[in-house]
């Protein structure tokens, strides 16, 4: 399963940007999971591509804390760190508040309609149990909200910060009402942004983003060998 959107933009990908999306997608969606050894060569010939894009796709997912590269050995799939974790959320909570501050004073009708017309397919990948296609979908929704604050750059921020804490979703998004809590977060959040209600919809974000402490807490007890620190 698919479930992480590409950082970047539409334009033409080079053959390392595509390398980077893959390899990117392969580690949220835990189909190469914390601690697992990664060859430049095993993996170019799985992408069907030269060592080259690989080699850079792998330095930058390095500083994005998700690979470990160490040289001459093999490089590793990082661990959840809880430290990171922390940083990262701080971040992503202080830019994504901001942006919806901003949405609530700048988003037009048409955003606002393109941010409603969202939540069906949302409510349709709940129904089904389909957790790829849900975090697609939540993707999307943020970068909605980013493009309705007319901060779209901002998005990358958010997705770069958003990547560790989705290892840690993937492992519990299925479980409970994981999925359901997420759409109804996201269907205050635009009933708030609608009715131009800025701290309404700041409430709605923290709380929207403050459900990972549950997540976090129950998933590193339960796979202790995916974190550390």
């Amino acid at each position: 399963m698919n479930i992480s959107q590409p950082i970047g933009d539409s334009r033409r990908q080079t053959a390392a940007e595509e390398a980077f999306e893959r390899l990117h997608s392969d580690i949220i969606s835990l189909r190469l999971p914390p601690g697992t050894k990664l060859s430049e060569v095993e993996i170019a010939k799985m992408y069907q591509v030269s060592r080259q894009p690989v080699r850079e796709a792998f330095l930058r997912l390095g500083e994005l804390n998700l690979l470990q590269i160490r040289p001459q050995r093999a490089t590793l799939v990082k661990r959840i760190s809880l430290q990171d974790l922390e940083n990262t959320r701080f971040i992503r909570a202080a830019v994504e508040v901001e942006v919806v501050r901003k949405a609530c004073q700048t988003a037009s009708t048409e955003d606002l309609a393109r941010l409603e017309a969202s939540l069906a397919p949302q409510k349709a990948a709940v129904d089904a149990a389909d957790t790829s296609r849900m975090h697609q979908l939540d993707y999307e929704f943020h970068r909605l909200i980013c493009e309705s604050a007319g901060c779209l750059p901002a998005f990358r921020t958010i997705a770069e910060n958003k990547a560790h804490t989705d290892r840690v979703c993937t492992l519990e998004l299925s479980g409970d009402n994981g999925m359901a809590e997420i759409l109804e977060d996201h269907t205050n959040i635009v009933r708030a942004l609608t009715a131009r209600d800025e701290e309404k919809a700041v409430q709605m974000t923290r709380k929207h983003l403050s459900r990972l402490d549950t997540t976090l807490t129950r998933a590193s007890e339960k796979y202790t060998d995916y974190f550390e620190d």
